[in-house]
């Protein structure tokens, strides 16, 4: 009986161990309610136009950015703050809804747009040149709203005129 009890004490921590592994693990929508969330603008040449965005500003959010995500509100958005300058590729691994991604120099003008990014993709997506910033939206919404290179964002990580 003791064999049989520890026999089972070993097989459900062995189960417990597993079953952390797999929800640390499994892509989740805990990491999108873990972000902060803010306020953004694009100024369009007909419109101004509001998102809420998160915001993924350290290495580890960045490369996960909107991996496993089933869907993306149309008003919602990621906001990838790259801290400083730099060109910058983007791919679509590990996600599961096509997304707008815009490059955003960082005086917040648009430098390019990929337009409904193929899911999980792993082509590289060029920024074009140097960057500070990723907008990343449902895919679509850029050519819906009239978003094009050349229009500007708005938040607090990019110089205002």
């Amino acid at each position: 009986m003791t064999t049989n009890r520890m026999a089972r004490r070993s097989l459900l921590s062995l189960m417990a161990s597993v079953l952390v592994f797999m929800v640390a693990a499994h892509p989740s929508s805990t990491h999108a309610a873990t972000l902060r969330q803010e306020t953004l603008e694009i100024i369009t040449s007909k419109a101004t136009i509001k998102f809420t965005v998160e915001i993924a500003d350290t290495e580890a959010t960045r490369n996960r950015g909107m991996m496993f995500r089933k869907s993306l509100a149309p008003d919602k958005g990621m906001l990838f703050d790259f801290k400083t300058p730099r060109e910058a590729a983007f791919w679509m691994r590990n996600t599961l809804i096509s997304l707008d991604i815009i490059f955003i120099t960082d005086d917040g003008r648009i430098l390019t747009i990929a337009r409904s990014a193929v899911p999980h993709s792993e082509m590289p997506i060029p920024s074009g040149g140097a960057i500070l910033g990723v907008l990343e939206l449902a895919g679509g919404r850029a050519a819906q709203l009239g978003i094009n290179p050349g229009d500007r964002v708005k938040h607090r990580i990019f110089k205002r005129d």
